[in-house]
């Protein structure tokens, strides 16, 4: 049963349990998403999704807020524009999005100040390169769980990737911290396919921005290969 609500000063007529960002969608409204990915489970995590509902008193993340008979949603309200541009200066203080454009772009497009918080403890992980078919940076990892979801119930089914830490030593990681090759991953690639910042890089990305031509890089895919089982056979 459709139901009538108002986005932006725009009626909205819409199927009733569906997401608000659908309906700003049908408004023609594109909310800005980080942890947001159309083939993973909307989780509600970054809340850079964020809009305001008439009435109501706090900002709702669009995602995964259901839309409602007579609502009155506003996405690009001061309120608004001040969370999302909040949100993109911690993460930027935090960690490293360099290699994140999707992101960059929303910065410039809420004229975040990369320099307001010059204080803020970054994030500090170790780079992982322990298969032949990706690696692993999470300095640049700001935990939107897409990676986990590709890797579990969403998509792939077999559940190497999690989470490790506390706090906010929190990271994505593998049981009990074990190397790719001794987990459950089957290199699908999903995982690397979701990533929004290159925290997952695909190494024949890597080699191909070195000037490699596809013979040479079967070459050093096969030279890590060989290392990895001559190190196996060490241990």
């Amino acid at each position: 049963m459709p139901i009538q609500l108002t986005i932006d000063g725009k009626p909205v007529s819409i199927e009733d349990g569906a997401s608000l960002m659908l309906a700003a969608q049908q408004a023609g409204v594109d909310t800005p998403v980080i942890c947001y990915h159309e083939a993973t489970t909307p989780n509600g995590l970054c809340r850079q999704c964020v809009v305001e509902v008439e009435g109501w008193r706090v900002l709702a993340p669009a995602c995964i807020t259901s839309a409602a008979e007579g609502m009155v949603v506003h996405t690009a309200s001061e309120r608004v524009t001040r969370a999302r541009r909040t949100i993109l200066e911690m993460l930027n203080a935090s960690m490293d999005l360099s290699e994140a454009p999707a992101i960059q772009q929303q910065m410039d497009e809420y004229k975040a100040d990369r320099k307001r918080f010059p204080g803020a403890h970054r994030r500090s992980q170790p780079l992982l390169d322990d298969n032949p078919f990706y690696v692993r940076d999470y300095d640049k990892c700001l935990m939107c769980w897409r990676c986990v979801q590709a890797c579990g119930d969403d998509l792939q089914f077999t559940y190497a990737l999690s989470t490790g830490g506390r706090g906010y030593e929190s990271h994505i990681a593998t049981f009990f911290d074990a190397p790719m090759t001794e987990t459950t991953c089957v290199f699908c690639g999903n995982c690397v396919a979701v990533c929004p910042t290159n925290a997952l890089v695909s190494k024949t990305e890597i080699f191909m921005s070195r000037g490699l031509d596809y013979d040479a890089i079967r070459r050093e895919k096969r030279k890590q290969r060989r290392a990895e089982k001559k190190e196996f056979s060490d241990d």
